[in-house]
């Protein structure tokens, strides 16, 4: 009986019908068509970021141009009074930093102080606090009528560089009326402790122990009235603001992330089309091509 000769496995396809030679990604980002695609893509995300920064720039700007106008808007308003804004041992509302007032009372020299370590215009000195003991705070007495008494209200008269100067400042015995910015008062540490004449912080919660109560959670920065800055080495303090904060308008924010993206996105869509190149080098291949994660055309 005769042997037949063994059998061959059929032939998947015609010499033309071979997928061509793999190539990697780094093979085909190297071709001069997709540099040359790079530069561009590059270019557009360098552009996209300077966007980005110059948005960011503008939402700073904003910010500081509305504050501006906000304090040119107090000022022209004038004072209010105290109790209108603000009643002893109410907590401090953030959008009273800066804001100018008026109250009438009488200063308590007893208690004056000094606090060291406050830096104005490059030098370091002091800040001369005094209690201040409220009798008119606009509301005719209403805002402590259930509290002790009469509320005391910290007064910061001005800024030396020299203990000394203080001794220039006058702190009259009959009752005035005041006019300043409010500040909110500092949160209390184990530095806020009065040691004879100093105290390292304007710690309100700490100051009542020393000064009595009820008291105020804010402070007032004298500008104006008897015992406010005076020539003589007694320094005027600029207008509190409040610290901490975004300092930065939110629109322009969003339009420098979108411009970062955009960036992003310009990178990216070169990284897509070398893989589209990289696929489109195997057309013919299984429907998944595992170096390139896309898919290709299914065979014929």
């Amino acid at each position: 009986m005769p042997v037949s000769a063994p059998s061959t496995p059929a032939s998947t396809g015609s010499a033309g019908d071979a997928l061509p030679e793999r190539r990697g990604f780094l093979q085909v980002a190297r071709q001069p068509r997709m540099i040359g695609l790079l530069l561009v893509f590059l270019l557009a995300a360098l552009v996209c970021g300077r966007l980005g920064a110059w948005q960011l720039d503008r939402a700073y700007e904003r910010a500081a141009l509305a504050a501006q106008q906000e304090a040119a808007e107090a000022a022209a308003a004038g004072p209010s009074w105290l109790g209108d804004v603000l009643a002893p041992q109410e907590s401090f509302p953030g959008e009273l930093v800066g804001r100018e007032v008026q109250v009438t009372g009488r200063f308590e020299p007893d208690g004056a102080l000094l606090v060291p370590g406050r830096a104005l215009e490059g030098h370091t000195g002091y800040l001369v606090l005094t209690p201040f003991r409220v009798s008119d705070d606009g509301t005719g007495g209403a805002s402590w009528a259930d509290l002790s008494g009469p509320p005391v209200l910290a007064v910061v008269q001005g800024w030396v560089q020299r203990p000394a100067d203080a001794e220039v400042l006058v702190r009259p015995e009959g009752e005035v009326t005041l006019t300043g910015w409010l500040q909110v008062g500092e949160s209390t540490s184990g530095r806020a402790a009065v040691e004879g004449d100093r105290t390292e912080q304007i710690a309100l919660s700490a100051l009542v122990n020393e000064w009595g109560g009820p008291i105020y959670t804010g402070y007032l920065v004298a500008t104006d009235g008897p015992g406010s800055p005076v020539d003589g080495g007694v320094v005027a303090l600029p207008r509190p603001t409040i610290d901490g904060g975004t300092g930065a308008n939110l629109q322009n924010i969003f339009y420098a992330l979108q411009w970062w993206v955009f960036g992003g996105f310009a990178v990216l869509l070169w990284v897509r089309l070398v893989r589209d190149e990289m696929a489109g080098g195997r057309r013919g291949g299984p429907p998944t091509d595992a170096d390139t994660g896309i898919a290709g055309l299914p065979a014929a």
